[in-house]
């Protein structure tokens, strides 16, 4: 086992919290804020930004009025796909009879936990008309408005997760949250391929930065990451990893977001059992962490920015901010940072020997080593192979010769059964022909003679 205990890679809880000291968890992609302080922070920027522009004049006066109307423009465009899902206020909404209402809010209070097949057939029912009316209608209307900016349909989406949630006003808690789960993955299933890696955006370029970063760090080992690791890697024991790799690479498979982050939970839950089998003492935060990252250079998940951007800008904010969900999710962005800008350092190696491994010429000593344990574990396999080879060859002679010995004793047994078949006849034909004396006439001094011969 790896018994090292300095570790390269160190994190606290308090690191991963929002740094507006909100108790939430928050991201590197929002600058350490959480989702809900970031869209506030931005508001306030771009008020001030509002402000700045209005108190400007001079030769500024004319740029100012083509950004206010270009601005003019694109809120023209948000507020007509607001009106158009919301209605405007001289149109005012049909409202929802009381037993209605009533009807559809007891079958929702009645689903399992997880049953999205039900939540569909209570959705289609004609008491929940309404609530199906205004979902169809804001997808409908957010496909008629692809070409919005990314940032844009983020809000729009978010706004509607929030209209959503007054729907479902008294019931608990939890269940408020299983019902938006659901309103999520109907959503943005059927949005995917109009929001995700969107035109706007240059996700796509990152994606591919972020890929040959990653490529050209596979020979990074699990012990420069100080990563419980086991000694040798065998062929029954394989790579404790390979679950958690396996894991972040379906990722990109999924399309609602809940499923993407299911999918980091299930990642991470493996790294911690790697981890368990690995090192004798229990897994903390910089053990999670290094497994995680060790995790993502190995794997190196398809489109990863693409589908955490995704996540963050289309995901329901309680499952980001936190939880089991929100924690994994700020470990993985962590992660994914901490790549980005590794250097040799954070490795403990030299610049020198950090520069000639991203060229590809490992140091002499380094390459020294690493021949040594490749062919320890070389040497290693192909021992148990051996061993193997062995005992499979001496179960092979075994079962020849018990084989040998059953049809010995089978032979044997059928001996036996024809020979007592022999006698059997032989009785069943002394008895037919007494029998058939005794049914024929005789003189008394026959049958007298027949009886002593019997007897």
């Amino acid at each position: 086992m790896w018994t090292d205990k300095q570790r390269g890679i160190r994190v606290s809880q308090a690191e991963l919290l929002c740094t507006n000291s909100c108790g939430y968890y928050g991201n590197p992609a929002w600058q350490g804020c959480c989702s809900k302080c970031w869209r506030e922070r931005n508001r306030q920027e771009e008020t001030k930004r509002q402000e700045t522009s209005q108190s400007s004049d001079g030769g500024s006066l004319s740029f100012y009025k083509f950004e206010e109307k270009k601005s003019i423009e694109k809120g023209s465009r948000v507020n007509t796909v607001r009106r158009l899902f919301w209605g405007g206020p001289s149109s005012p909404k049909p409202k929802e009879s009381t037993e209605s209402h009533s009807n559809s809010m007891k079958a929702f209070q009645g689903l399992e936990p997880g049953d999205f097949t039900g939540f569909l057939k209570i959705l289609r029912s004609p008491p929940s008309q309404r609530l199906q009316s205004r979902c169809t209608a804001f997808l409908n209307t957010i496909e008629a408005y692809h070409d919005l900016p990314v940032q844009k349909q983020s809000d729009l989406v978010q706004d509607f997760y929030q209209n959503m949630a007054a729907y479902f006003t008294g019931f608990p808690e939890s269940q408020v949250l299983q019902m938006m789960e659901h309103i999520e993955k109907l959503m943005m299933t059927r949005l995917h391929k109009w929001v995700f890696c969107h035109d706007s955006v240059d996700d796509e370029q990152k994606d591919l930065a972020l890929q040959r970063r990653i490529r050209s760090l596979n020979w990074v080992t699990p012990q420069m990451l100080s990563v419980p690791f086991p000694d040798e890697i065998t062929l029954i024991t394989k790579d404790p990893y390979l679950p958690a790799i396996t894991a972040i690479i379906e990722m990109d498979a999924k399309r609602a977001p809940q499923d993407k982050l299911a999918c980091v939970i299930k990642c991470s839950q493996h790294v911690f059992e790697a981890l368990s089998t690995s090192n004798s003492e229990p897994a903390n935060a910089d053990d999670f962490l290094s497994g995680l990252i060790y995790v993502v250079l190995k794997a190196n998940p398809p489109r990863l920015h693409s589908n955490m951007q995704y996540v963050i800008r289309f995901g329901l904010p309680h499952s980001l901010m936190a939880g089991e969900s929100g924690y994994y999710f700020t470990n993985l962005s962590c992660a994914v940072a901490f790549i980005e800008k590794l250097d040799g350092s954070a490795l403990n190696l030299s610049q020198e020997e950090f520069d000639d491994y991203m060229a590809s010429r490992a140091p002499s000593g380094q390459r020294a080593a690493e021949r040594q344990r490749g062919a320890q574990s070389t040497q290693h396999i192909l021992d148990e192979l051996k061993v193997r080879q062995q005992q499979l060859d001496q179960g092979a002679n075994d079962f020849q010769a018990e084989l040998q010995q059953w049809v010995r004793e089978v032979n044997t047994k059928v001996d036996e059964a024809q020979l007592r078949s022999g006698f059997i006849q032989k009785d069943l034909r002394a008895h037919c022909g007494l029998a058939q004396s005794a049914s024929s006439p005789v003189s008394g001094g026959q049958q007298e003679e027949g009886v002593a011969k019997l007897i």
